[in-house]
């Protein structure tokens, strides 16, 4: 960079180690950046620190929404970084001054969601919601099927989780139909469908996997119909947000047996109470919100996308991962 830029890191002390934007973190990101030397940043771990060092600074990095009478006064703020992929908790976007850009860690997600998502559906595959029901049940009962080589999958957004996702299923030999709003040919999908299409994309498939972001779009999204559209025996994972699957829908088809199995790993309240019906629930396998996080690696893959958004800051360039504020990702 020409010149240089203010930056302030706000890393709240309440979220885990893994995830922290603190300075040791910091410095083993800036270490492999030489866009770095361009930068003077400044460090808070509460809000009241942040209202000090964001006086000036055109970028500021946090973990949750800040508060909007603080960045209000900061004229010189152009650009926020949340490092976290999901925005809703953030919606609506008024509280985001206008000329400022609003940006995720899209992309930071990337690996771990694709091993999840090969192990998802190979679970699927291999019956497991139904053999852990049947061991609590004290039950011997056993389920074959041929390879997953050649069976379908329905992805169900087709941003990074869904990209990172159908790329495990090809892996697997597995067909892709992803759904996603732009409807252009993708490389990672044999088939593309628009979200009006979505029970189209789904009939015959033996899988849905959903990404969904939470907007009032997706809510609810995937349910009933799409259910239906699949093969009899079909399998169902959440891995996006749970407002946007008909979780009630999915439970009378397990229940019925026009699916066999799901695997959820997001739901409207988190943690899931210990009193929901869900966790008794049968031929269903309960995650704890876990598909996508790296403990090892994501606090550094979140700073790799905030350089590449700044190679395209500091050249006038539309940021890579802006969230669009009428859409709401």
């Amino acid at each position: 960079m020409a010149e240089i830029c203010r930056a302030h890191l706000d890393s709240q002390l309440w979220k885990p180690p893994h995830m922290r934007i603190d300075q040791s973190a910091w410095a083993i990101a800036a270490a492999r950046q030489a866009a770095s030397t361009g930068l003077d940043v400044s460090f808070s771990q509460n809000w009241e620190g942040l209202e000090a060092g964001l006086k000036d600074a055109e970028i500021l990095i946090c973990q949750s929404k800040p508060p909007a009478d603080v960045i209000a006064k900061e004229p010189k703020l152009k650009w926020i970084m949340i490092t976290m992929a999901g925005v809703e908790s953030l919606l609506p976007l008024d509280w985001l001054p206008e000329g400022v850009s609003l940006t995720n860690n899209s992309g930071a997600h990337y690996p771990k969601t694709r091993e999840f998502a090969a192990m998802a559906l190979g679970m699927l595959h291999f019956q497991m919601p139904h053999l852990a029901t049947a061991q609590r049940e004290h039950a011997w009962s056993a389920k074959f099927d041929t390879l997953i080589a050649g069976k379908t999958v329905t992805v169900v957004g087709f941003g990074t989780l869904g990209q990172a996702t159908a790329d495990a299923a090809r892996g697997m030999g597995l067909k892709v139909r992803a759904v996603r709003r732009n409807p252009g040919p993708h490389d990672l999908a044999d088939e593309m469908f628009q979200p009006e299409d979505i029970v189209k994309a789904c009939v015959g498939a033996d899988y849905i996997v959903c990404t969904l972001p939470l907007t009032p779009a997706t809510t609810n999204m995937v349910g009933a119909a799409a259910f239906d559209a699949l093969k009899d025996g079909g399998g169902v994972v959440n891995i996006g947000r749970g407002p946007v699957m008909d979780y009630a829908a999915l439970v009378e088809r397990l229940d019925n047996g026009k699916l066999s199995g799901a695997i959820l790993d997001v739901f409207a309240t988190e943690p899931l109470p210990a009193d929901d019906p869900l966790w008794d629930q049968k031929n269903l396998m309960i995650m704890p919100h876990m598909s996508s996080d790296d403990p090892g690696n994501y606090i550094q893959r979140t700073f790799d996308v905030f350089f590449q958004n700044l190679d395209a800051y500091a050249s006038g360039k539309p940021l890579v991962t802006e969230i669009d504020r009428t859409l709401g990702y």
